[in-house]
């Protein structure tokens, strides 16, 4: 997705794409970071950040899950946490029921050589504290998002938890995804032998922001399975729990690691 700052407008574009999704079920649906609002500022974002399991946001979610028989994984929205808001991608059932939680742990503090210049999330964003992983019944998945996928030790602990998909819905900037992206979205496939759903948004926003694009699924050898580099659409691919099963078999790194991860505060 390309979002813009309306909400409603961004879920309209959601529903389109879901109706030009593959007929089989089950099968999970993942939007991009900040998917409903992007573009307004974070002070916007903070002005309509919804109570959690309340908000208009939350609710169509809830509503576009039942009605095309999904799991959906709304990538990020702002979910009201006192004086900050938490990046919260919350997971819906196919009967509409939220499931799971996580709110983004790693915060992009960080400074950058395009338009932009400065990143401050923490000054806005209340940090997550917990990993999760939710049971879609054909896989466990585990739930990251964006910056998240710099620091490897997340997802050691997100496949010690079960995961056999790790969704990453993400907003890179142009300038660190032209470096990085790739390389990161794969080395965390290939590292815990996890297939990888990386949702992106792409272009020019509103603010000015440039963000990558380049949405990749990527299976647990490294391979890419889908990608669609710029334009707004969807990118699908099957899902092998044999094949998961058979590389970690044949490479048993989990039970031949001499560390074991925890996360701290």
């Amino acid at each position: 997705m390309s979002s813009r700052q309306s909400p409603k407008q961004n879920l309209q574009r959601v529903e389109q794409q879901l109706k030009a999704i593959p007929e089989g079920r089950p099968q999970l649906v993942v939007l991009p970071e900040a998917f409903s609002c992007f573009g307004a500022g974070d002070r916007a974002q903070l002005a309509m950040a919804e109570p959690y399991g309340d908000g208009p946001v939350q609710q169509r979610l809830s509503e576009l899950a039942r009605q095309y028989n999904v799991y959906l994984i709304g990538g990020t929205l702002p979910i009201y946490a006192g004086e900050r808001f938490a990046a919260a991608s919350i997971c819906f059932g196919p009967d509409g029921t939220q499931l799971a939680r996580y709110d983004k742990i790693h915060l992009f503090d960080v400074d950058v050589a395009d338009n932009t210049k400065e990143y401050r999330e923490s000054k806005w964003t209340r940090p997550g504290e917990q990993v999760v992983t939710v049971d879609c019944g054909f896989a466990v998945v585990g739930m990251a998002v964006c910056y998240d996928v710099r620091f490897p030790e997340m997802f050691k602990a997100l496949r010690q938890a079960g995961a056999d998909i790790i969704v990453l819905p993400t907003a890179f900037t142009q300038v660190t995804g032209e470096a990085h992206w790739h390389t990161l979205v794969k080395a965390r496939a290939i590292e815990q032998q996890v297939y990888m759903v990386a949702p992106a948004q792409f272009g020019e926003h509103e603010n000015g922001r440039k963000t990558y694009g380049h949405s990749l699924i990527v299976d647990p050898w490294g391979q890419i399975q889908a990608e669609k580099a710029t334009g707004e659409g969807a990118i699908s691919a099957e899902f092998d729990l044999a094949k998961v099963q058979q590389i970690r078999q044949q490479m048993p790194v989990a039970k031949q690691t001499r560390f074991k991860v925890s996360l701290t505060q």
